[in-house]
């Protein structure tokens, strides 16, 4: 699969806009966000993750001799529009926020500019790829905040949707925060830690559970988790786990890590009697593990109830995001170049509020509070404009513009968060290793206040407009008003 093309990866309606541009008018240079209107779950952050593949998508961007005959076979495609697509390749710039970056709703993940044809046909690809992975690395994270510091392992591939789902699932659970993955294929090709058990099929195959428990610390001296639910946990599995960590003291071999693992049952009593025959026992050092069918208010409700419980294994409710199973991004046109080489900007109008675009050539810039490093806000700009610290910054809601906040000059600091990608079609960004990502991500979380980590009911943190770019929103509303009317 990492061989495949993709790209024939679109829906044909690119292709189809690709050809009328082509045949009506100049190949323009234009510029399209790609953004989101809400958090996943009505949480009060999301991840970005995903952009290392939408890099090799666009470096690898091309029609074969065998796409462009299947082109042809379709029967909608004139030659000379064939012919070009025999000689494509991206030669626009992109910019991005870099992956581990926590990010908001409605500012540019994104920003592609390039001639309009090329714009177009990357559309559906790229939006594939950031809305899967954000949306799984957003749902890790917040499953590793209410395992409130304990590792999380990811091990959802059975039950992923399909195997590039389960592949790029884990790499974006890993960059969420999860500490390991079950799956091999991405623990190779992403250098992450891979991690596992065994089944209750192990302990089944054996006469007893006693022997199986002590086969498998037999071959596994060093990494010594025991499946304990196979039959009975209380009564049988963990005495019988109890047993083998004996024998394994007896004779000298101490494990770099060892405990029980429980997959059934009442996860909460369990653990606690299970940690008391444990302590007793003199174990108190062993792993407590936990799977079946966990999720962050699963674990959030465990944790509240004292769960004895320190290692969390989550599998379909985080590779799937099964409550909230989509991110929402979308793909929008913000502006296109005129004669003189200036962009003009352009609006998306619609009778829902939240579907109305922000126009124009922007980027974003954080804003943190000098004294806690904390942000205060994300200010959405044109690219062009300027500002300094050291001045007072009036910030207001763009939404209901008499809620205004001044930030005293030199009490902040600012960072543009778009970073230059492909310049002129080349890339000039070298992607971090996903361990890299992982560790960003988690001191970009610490940036975060915990009213909005929280999850339930989280603070929002606020995305506004500058004013230059707020009246000139404002222009072209008025503008389109006044046509219809």
């Amino acid at each position: 699969m990492s061989a495949q093309n993709l790209t024939l990866l679109t829906d044909l309606y690119e292709l189809t806009m690709m050809q009328g541009y082509f045949e009506t008018q100049d190949n323009q240079n234009v510029i399209f966000d790609v953004f989101f209107r809400d958090n996943p779950n009505q949480g009060g952050y999301s991840i970005m993750a995903g952009l290392e593949q939408v890099i090799d998508y666009i470096k690898n961007l091309n029609f074969s001799y065998d796409d462009v005959d299947y082109l042809r076979r379709l029967g909608i495609f004139s030659e000379d529009f064939l012919q070009y697509l025999s000689g494509f390749h991206f030669s626009g710039n992109i910019y991005a926020i870099p992956e581990g970056s926590v990010i908001f709703p409605k500012e540019p993940l994104i920003k592609v500019i390039a001639p309009i044809m090329e714009a177009q046909l990357v559309e559906t690809a790229i939006l594939n790829i950031i809305n899967h992975q954000c949306l799984i690395a957003t749902k890790a994270s917040r499953v590793v905040y209410a395992a409130q510091g304990n590792g999380v392992m990811e091990f959802g591939l059975r039950r992923a949707q399909g195997p590039d789902a389960g592949l790029y699932g884990a790499r974006a659970a890993m960059i969420g925060g999860c500490v390991g993955t079950s799956n091999v294929l991405a623990g190779h090709m992403f250098d992450v830690p891979v991690l596992g058990t065994h089944a209750h099929s192990w302990i089944m195959s054996f006469k007893d559970e006693y022997t199986a428990f002590k086969e498998y610390a037999r071959l596994y001296p060093d990494a010594c988790t025991l499946l304990v639910d196979t039959y009975d946990t209380l009564k049988s599995g963990v005495p019988n786990a109890i047993r083998v960590f004996k024998e394994m003291r007896d004779t000298g071999i101490h494990p770099k890590s060892y405990g029980i693992r429980l997959d059934s049952g009442d996860l909460a009593y369990l653990s606690k009697k299970a940690r008391k025959m444990l302590d007793e026992a003199g174990f108190t050092d062993a792993v407590i593990a936990a799977s079946n069918d966990l999720d962050e208010f699963l674990i959030n409700d465990l944790k509240i109830q004292g769960a004895a419980i320190t290692s969390w294994g989550v599998g379909t409710n985080l590779i799937t995001s099964k409550d909230c199973p989509s991110f929402g991004g979308v793909y929008k046109l913000a502006a296109i170049q005129n004669a003189e080489g200036e962009f003009t900007p352009k609006i998306k109008i619609s009778e829902n509020t939240e579907k109305i675009t922000n126009p124009g050539n922007k980027t974003i810039y954080r804003i943190y509070d000098k004294e806690t490093g904390k942000i205060r806000a994300d200010l959405i700009c044109f690219a062009d404009e300027v500002f300094d610290p050291e001045e007072d910054l009036l910030l207001f809601d763009p939404k209901a513009t008499w809620k205004k906040t001044k930030l005293k000059g030199g009490t902040y600091t600012m960072k543009e968060i778009l970073k230059p990608v492909f310049i002129n079609g080349e890339c000039k960004y070298p992607s971090p290793s996903v361990k890299e990502i992982a560790e960003f991500c988690r001191q970009e979380k610490e940036t975060l206040w915990d009213e909005t980590k929280r999850l339930f009911n989280p603070h929002r943190v606020y995305v506004d407009l500058s004013r230059k770019l707020y009246d000139t929103k404002e222009e072209l509303l008025d503008s389109a008003n006044r046509q219809d009317a």
